[in-house]
């Protein structure tokens, strides 16, 4: 192989970033599987709560009410996928429906206690996660990849 090539592949930051996100769209549900063997739907429902919590907090960066097709919008489902995750969540007590303050014939998603609480241990790990694999760089890497991915982040989510 060409020595060019091979460069290019090394600074390619497309594949390598979807690479990424196949790698760990698996481990990251396997990882928070393996806390509770014994329960693994309860485990799978767990990730879900996770991502729709998310998803709430989410479009509540941009707009002041988040309704069930804003988690529907924010995790790339049809209404009908998005009701029954939102419908499990309130089950389990990490959201609350509440009229609109702008249009009460509406339902708005507002986070729980239980729903912070969720979404600041989800952080936590997440956090822990990029600590651990990124143990090894010098700390001004670390910080300039985590700026990059933040703003990677924040531009991509929050395109219409």
């Amino acid at each position: 192989m060409d020595v060019s090539a091979v460069r290019n592949c090394e600074t390619d930051g497309g594949p390598a970033l979807f690479r990424l996100v196949r790698f760990w769209s698996r481990r990251w549900i396997n990882q928070a599987m393996t806390h509770t063997v014994t329960a693994p739907d309860h485990d799978l429902r767990q990730v879900q709560h996770i991502q729709v919590v998310e998803a709430v907090t989410a479009g509540l960066r941009t707009s002041d009410e988040a309704t069930v097709s804003t988690v529907a919008d924010q995790l790339g489902l049809d209404h009908s996928g998005a009701s029954r995750m939102v419908r499990e969540a309130v089950a389990a007590g990490y959201l609350t429906r509440v009229d609109s303050a702008h249009d009460r014939r509406r339902v708005v998603l507002k986070l729980t206690d239980n729903g912070r609480d969720l979404l600041a241990g989800s952080h936590d790990w997440q956090r822990r996660c990029f600590d651990q694999l990124t143990a090894s760089w010098h700390e001004r890497d670390r910080g300039q990849f985590a700026a990059y991915l933040q703003r990677l982040a924040d531009e991509t989510t929050t395109c219409p």
